[in-house]
């Protein structure tokens, strides 16, 4: 396996662009460094995310490797997956150590969910600042950022703003000229027409 391996979560219902924009960035900056991104569900069954795109995972809870980042989109799924005993359990335990635990959109539910964000200044979707602020009394949920760092936690706003947050934790792990090499090689300078 290699130095740094970064867990990608998935489950039914998890927005497709909260976990492939991460997977994309990772992916890029892992050339010419040692660096594997893997997908990990429940079990190794093909996994129907949110707008029907279906992925088959690298792992299951079982099998999956020691973790040193892992990333939990959100989605409609989140709503369903924050009262899974299965999977808030395995979070937990698979973030104990990793150096970097982070969330895209309403995945930070599932953060507060398995203990991890406690205390912590968090952030979500737009639209879904006031639930998360009823869910999670003991975080602080922030509004109007793309993304926070709180310790070891990052949690980002919704869907595009976890490729930010991404390559800022890039610029993290290997420097700031690795994130904006890794920007360049994506292609990545949003000029919305909009």
């Amino acid at each position: 396996m290699s130095d740094l391996v970064v867990g990608i979560l998935l489950y039914p219902d998890a927005e497709e662009l909260d976990w492939a924009g991460p997977f994309e960035v990772f992916g890029m900056a892992a050339m010419g460094k040692d660096l594997a991104v893997k997908t990990i569900a429940q079990t190794q069954a093909p996994v129907v995310c949110a707008k029907g795109l279906r992925v088959l995972p690298d792992y299951d809870f079982a099998s999956a490797p020691p973790l040193d980042v892992v990333v939990v989109p959100g989605g409609q799924g989140s709503r369903v997956e924050m009262d899974n005993p299965v999977l808030v359990d395995w979070l937990a335990a698979a973030a104990e150590p990793c150096t970097w635990v982070t969330s895209v959109c309403t995945g930070s539910i599932l953060l507060c969910r398995a203990g991890l964000a406690k205390g912590c200044e968090i952030t979500t979707h737009w639209g879904y600042i006031e639930t998360l602020r009823g869910l999670a009394p003991d975080s602080k949920v922030l509004e109007d950022v793309r993304y926070v760092r709180d310790g070891r936690v990052v949690t980002s706003a919704g869907v595009s703003a976890g490729i930010d947050m991404s390559l800022w934790l890039v610029g993290e792990i290997y420097g700031a000229d690795h994130a904006r090499l890794t920007r360049k090689w994506m292609q990545y300078d949003p000029e919305p027409p909009y």
